[in-house]
């Protein structure tokens, strides 16, 4: 579909970094980011050095991690929904901050095991259900529908910008003060965020009044995506790209920490490339759609970001561990951009009465399949070995692409998204 330009420019809006309640919440997301990805390298290392976890445990922990999107996934929109989001963020804060504390408590009194480390992970799984939805829910009630790219592209760049940072650190925190005393840095993180949350000042709409019982309402959410042949596509790629890909990263420090023989600041600077190439990858978002179209973009991500994985098993010690850097690096890249575009796109596309349900109907399918991966992950591994694990594991993740490749184009027109840059219908 082609647009005639206007005969003039419309004059510069204010940056959005300007806008008070959209800078705080950015600035909690980056906080928390950073203590996240601190404990994404600091917990699996705490069960693989001070418990002498075995792959198969390893990848129980990775699936009590994201167990909670398959337990109360579908229900938490509902319940989004029908609360204000903002205090509903800022007691998923401190409902993981409290959790995490716990660990290195439970440690220095000489009690720590892995049934709490478990417990742990799936409390803070549960309150991130709730943070994830609530917060995509959430920005639509502080900036306008034609910006909403421009914010998801401000904070996919913040955030995985700490992303960067969080897995070095956490790296160099475990080797130099061990994994419990990493995993405080990540509870104070969500305590700051929290505080930065309390700090925004916005009229939110008041919730709908009405209720009609808890599925009838997770009905709506699930017709609704179900029917929309673009999200439906874009959904089911990412749930086949988690269910391989968490697969992989959870058996990722057991390749390259066990089998290759790597050290844990070197494993940090490694998952610190992905993030590398996811900050660049979302910065670059708006100007990708802007040269080759909204529908294009999406396709070349979905496959390049497989591609990029292939790379990851054949990593040795030498220069050869560049190989790891650089898969993790470029399907950073492609999966931030990727991030940055499918969200607004299903926050454009979605009713504002619907957004909470259908946020947590796509959480539920995408991130639903990450404990079956995980899980997959350590039983391949404890059969095989895991750099075998890595090399199927990446094959699966490249078929990812394949449910919106399939898409007619006439669909991806219907969805508004698709014009004379992606080419003829």
């Amino acid at each position: 579909m082609r647009t005639v330009p206007p005969s003039s420019s419309p004059p510069p809006r204010p940056s959005l970094w300007r806008h008070r309640a959209f800078a705080l919440l950015a600035s909690a997301h980056a906080v928390s980011q950073v203590g996240s990805q601190i404990s994404l390298v600091a917990l699996p290392l705490l069960a693989l050095t001070v418990l002498d976890a075995s792959p198969a445990q390893l990848g129980l922990l990775t699936a009590a991690e994201t167990a909670g999107f398959l337990l109360v996934g579908l229900p938490s929109g509902v319940w989004v929904d029908r609360m204000a989001k903002k205090p509903v963020l800022i007691v998923c804060d401190v409902v993981r901050a409290v959790a995490l504390g716990s660990l290195p408590v439970a440690h220095l009194l000489g009690g720590l095991g892995l049934p709490q480390l478990y417990a742990v992970a799936l409390v803070t799984g549960l309150a991130t259900v709730f943070f994830q939805v609530a917060y995509q829910s959430y920005l639509p009630v502080l900036i306008a529908p034609d910006r909403m790219v421009e914010g998801n592209t401000r904070l996919q760049t913040l955030g995985t910008a700490a992303e960067v940072a969080g897995p070095g650190l956490g790296g160099w925190l475990t080797r130099l003060v061990g994994a419990p005393a990493a995993i405080v840095l990540d509870a104070f993180s969500f305590l700051g965020s929290a505080l930065l949350l309390l700090g925004i000042r916005a009229d939110e709409p008041a919730p709908a009044a009405e209720r009609r019982g808890l599925w009838t309402e997770m009905r709506e959410g699930l017709v609704f995506l179900a029917r929309h042949d673009v999200l439906r596509a874009l959904v089911a790629s990412s749930a086949v790209a988690n269910l391989f890909g968490t697969a992989m990263m959870a058996m990722l420090p057991v390749f390259l920490v066990q089998e290759t023989g790597v050290d844990f600041g070197t494993y940090g600077m490694v998952l610190a490339a992905g993030s590398v190439g996811g900050v660049i990858g979302a910065m670059t978002t708006e100007a990708q759609q802007r040269v080759i179209g909204g529908a294009r973009l999406l396709w070349a991500n979905a496959v390049l970001a497989g591609l990029a994985l292939l790379l990851v098993p054949f990593a040795e010690p030498g220069w050869r561990l560049g190989l790891a850097a650089a898969g993790l690096a470029v399907d950073g890249f492609f999966v931030a951009s990727w991030a940055v575009a499918s969200v607004s796109l299903r926050q454009v596309l979605t009713p504002a009465g619907l957004l909470g349900r259908v946020n947590a109907t796509a959480r539920f399918v995408n991130w639903g399949v990450m404990p079956a991966g995980a899980l997959l992950g350590g039983l391949l591994t404890e059969a095989a070995t895991a750099r075998t694990t890595l090399l199927v594991c990446a094959f699966g993740y490249l078929a990812s692409c394949l449910p919106v490749l399939l898409t007619p184009r006439a669909r991806w027109g219907r969805a508004g998204i698709y014009d004379h840059r992606d080419g003829p219908v």
